[in-house]
């Protein structure tokens, strides 16, 4: 009788953390609480800007990174609330900076804490394509699918323990496994979410990018750009991304879903 007590409160603790996505319908599980994450999350995201200083606010790379962030958190937002689901977006602080650092990157922390690094501007090459990218980094946080790796290495390597209790005992592996869950220090595309992932979060991305105005179209020579930057690559059946060929006709299939969005002007 007691192993079906415990068992039945474990199938009510895997039902209450399972989440369908917003727009691919995938569902996930976390076995982390999003309160937990974004504590964690406004905690290193303060941690990391005292040890990579963040350009001024009057820097005109800042300037442009914010007004593109102000239009995905907009668009992310009135989409969550068409979709009667603004409750997923409780306790945001959206907050967008940008370090001065030769890498190819930019990651979203839980909570809407992002990063763009000045070296991905040379890459982008124009506000739209910046957009996408923006886009497609907050898609992987409000996805959770940062919490998603993060709730599976820390069964793997802390045994499920307790994420406060982690923080506790093993601060520096915690820390580690945060920092490798959400991108952070990492070159655009090399961080290893599963395909799934970079799928749901390419679309996601196109989406908020059309309703914050940019034409989602980009996209594509964005990622053909990146395609021939990125050197040698493995085989895709080894390889948790999309190849670079698989993922631009992806995009292409999901891009006239993503052109209702887009109202050219706004």
């Amino acid at each position: 009788m007691k192993k079906t007590i415990i068992s039945a409160a474990i199938l009510a603790a895997v039902l209450i953390a399972c989440q369908k996505n917003a727009i691919t319908g995938r569902r996930s599980l976390n076995i982390i609480p999003e309160s937990e994450m974004m504590t964690m999350s406004f905690s290193e995201y303060d941690k990391f800007l005292t040890e990579h200083k963040p350009l001024p606010d009057t820097d005109k790379n800042v300037v442009m990174v914010r007004r593109v962030g102000s239009k995905i958190q907009a668009a992310v937002e009135k989409y969550y609330a068409d979709k009667g689901l603004s409750k997923q977006l409780d306790g945001f602080q959206w907050t967008f900076n940008v370090v001065d650092e030769n890498t190819v990157n930019a990651w979203c922390m839980p909570g809407g804490k992002v990063v763009v690094y000045t070296g991905l501007l040379p890459v982008t090459q124009d506000e739209a394509s910046l957009a996408v990218v923006m886009g497609h980094e907050i898609a992987h946080a409000i996805a959770r699918h940062g919490s998603e790796r993060m709730s599976d290495a820390m069964l793997l390597q802390l045994g499920g323990t307790a994420l406060g209790a982690a923080m506790q005992t093993k601060p520096q592996l915690t820390q580690a496994i945060f920092q490798q869950s959400f991108g952070v220090a990492s070159q655009l595309g090399q961080l290893k979410f599963s395909r799934n992932h970079e799928s749901e979060a390419d679309k996601m991305g196109l989406v908020f990018a059309a309703m914050g105005g940019y034409n989602p179209e980009v996209a594509i020579t964005f990622w053909e750009r990146m395609a021939t930057s990125g050197g040698q690559k493995p085989p895709e059946l080894l390889s948790t991304h999309p190849s670079d060929a698989t993922r631009i006709a992806d995009l292409k299939a999901f891009m006239p879903e993503a052109l209702k969005y887009y109202k050219p002007g706004k």
